[in-house]
């Protein structure tokens, strides 16, 4: 238990909300929540600790392939910098190679990166797609992100089955529309 004068300063906020939120704020499953939300933000928040190109690292290997590589359903999870209440779905992400691949799991990783910030879908799905073009080099990046909003669900409109999908499409996928359509039909799983 944190003894008076102990805590953080994000501790001392925390249960200054709390406050004003709870009748009861000094109740046994209240006692330790400053402590607890502390570390569990800072978890979700690690991504602004990460950059891609070190989570990237050595994991690029030569490749004599320009067919495209598509990873489906990474989940992520953020916060919605406007509320701090959680998002939560799926990535789908395609890149060809020109020379180079990747290891498929720093794909996920890559989103990890930038959806363990305070954040809106659409900027994190840019921030993916350049990340990769930058790191990779390659002829093409197309992301798709689909994800459900709480504050959307729980607050607001109150719309509980509403999903937003955001797209961010580079190089061969934004100029050359057969590479785009194979894209959105495998990422659809057609």
């Amino acid at each position: 238990m944190t003894m008076p004068g102990d805590s953080t300063p994000m501790q001392q906020a925390v249960a200054q909300i709390l406050r004003e939120v709870d009748p009861e704020p000094h109740r046994e499953g209240l006692r330790e929540t400053p402590a607890r939300f502390e570390k569990a933000l800072r978890f979700y928040t690690e991504g602004y600790k990460k950059d891609a190109r070190s989570v990237i690292g050595t994991a690029l290997f030569d490749s004599e392939s320009d067919e495209m590589v598509l990873v489906k359903d990474i989940e992520m999870y953020s916060l919605c910098e406007h509320h701090l209440a959680p998002f939560f779905g799926r990535a789908h992400i395609a890149y060809i190679p020109d020379k180079k691949i990747v290891g498929l799991s720093k794909v996920a990783r890559v989103v990890d990166v930038f959806a363990r910030r305070l954040q809106v879908q659409e900027r994190m799905t840019m921030q993916i797609a350049h990340a990769l073009k930058d790191a990779l080099l390659p002829t093409g990046v197309g992301v798709i992100v689909e994800a459900r909003h709480l504050c959307m669900m729980m607050r607001g409109v109150e719309k509980q089955n509403s999903s937003t999908v955001t797209s961010c499409l580079l190089g061969l996928f934004r100029s050359d529309e057969r590479t785009r359509s194979e894209f959105l039909k495998l990422a659809r799983g057609l």
